[in-house]
């Protein structure tokens, strides 16, 4: 069985690397892609809390799955923007973004 602190370690992991990700980053899939490593760090944690706190009980894994069901939903928003941008722009870098500002 694995301790459960090596898994929150793995998902404070995942949750560094998706921060340090989205800072750095200048390509708008590459920031889709931080924020959904992001999301999952917190849905491991969700578990892992669940686990920890109320062994009988399934409610962190509810909060998961609503969770993974609002990312899916987030990232076809963000991709079909991301097809809006390219064929304005044809160039995805956010760098560029300033020439859809009102």
């Amino acid at each position: 069985m694995i301790h459960l602190d090596y898994i929150l370690i793995i998902s404070a992991v995942m949750m560094f690397a998706g921060i340090f990700g989205f800072l750095t980053r200048r390509s708008t899939l590459a920031i889709l892609l931080s924020i959904e490593l992001m999301l999952n760090a917190t849905d491991i944690n969700f578990a892992v809390f669940n686990r920890m706190l109320y062994p009988e009980g399934y409610e962190g894994y509810f909060f998961a799955l609503f969770s993974i069901a609002i990312s899916a939903a987030e990232s076809a928003i963000a991709i079909a923007i991301m097809i809006n941008i390219y064929r304005m722009l044809k160039n995805i870098s956010v760098d560029e973004l300033q020439k859809m500002k009102w």
